[in-house]
């Protein structure tokens, strides 16, 4: 049996997240789906991350198992059609040996936090930022992010529901840079915790209003506790922007 990779983006904003679920609209469901349309049988495609409810991705990877060759196009143009109006997309198609596994094989995954610093609120992109309308210290945030780089045990930055078996990752990436009236905290790492980006940023987000210094950032990383971290920042500015294979 043939196995394709597929590079994925979509609007996380009407689905419940990647995983498939029994009554509710998924990323992974809505792909299995237009797949069946596609080749007439279940095709199980399985996702590089899980995304939660409300985050994007402009970079997704999944592979899947077909019954017989199908041209890269046909998949492309023929699953996009059969998915439609959902707001998800297949950018490309490519086959690879059956060793390959978007998840396993992955050896990281970048995303990207999108916050809308201005007094004015979001209108083209509602629902893809974090609106924050008073005065961010972007040089505090900066400060505070490379606090967090490195091999740490990020348990203060992860949800209590993560089924994750060790607390331990390694940051490999994670940057503040400000571009316009947006501050983008960008974070790369082999694997994340669940919703270690966005605890992350809740926790920057208290170094930039002035409430905690960087210190006070690497106390909340020792203390391992959930509650001595920030808040969970809203999905809406979360998107995957990129899987990195060998």
């Amino acid at each position: 049996m043939p196995r394709y990779r597929i590079t994925v983006e979509y609007d996380g904003g009407e689905f419940v997240g990647w995983q498939r679920q029994a009554s509710d609209q998924s990323v992974q469901g809505t792909l299995e789906a237009g797949l069946e349309k596609l080749t007439g049988g279940f095709v199980l495609v399985q996702g590089a991350g899980r995304t939660d409810s409300g985050v994007h991705a402009t970079g997704q990877v999944a592979h899947f198992d077909l019954p017989k060759p199908y041209t890269l196009k046909a998949i492309r143009d023929g699953v996009n059609f059969h998915v439609r109006p959902a707001a998800v997309g297949i950018l490309d198609a490519v086959e690879v040996p059956e060793t390959f596994n978007a998840r396993f094989s992955a050896i990281s995954r970048s995303y990207r936090y999108r916050i809308l610093n201005r007094r004015g609120p979001p209108v083209m992109d509602r629902g893809h930022v974090w609106f924050v309308p008073q005065p961010l210290d972007i040089p505090a945030m900066q400060a505070a992010a490379k606090r967090l780089l490195g091999c740490h045990d990020f348990t203060s930055f992860r949800a209590a529901q993560c089924q994750a078996n060790s607390p331990i990752r390694t940051m490999d990436e994670l940057t503040v840079t400000r571009h316009g009236d947006e501050v983008w905290v960008e974070a790369k790492a082999r694997s994340f915790l669940h919703k270690q980006i966005r605890i992350t940023v809740g926790t920057l987000m208290r170094v930039a209003e002035g409430a905690w210094t960087p210190d006070d950032v690497t106390q909340a990383l020792e203390a391992k506790r959930r509650d001595a971290a920030g808040q969970t920042a809203p999905p809406e500015g979360l998107c995957l922007t990129g899987v990195g294979y060998p």
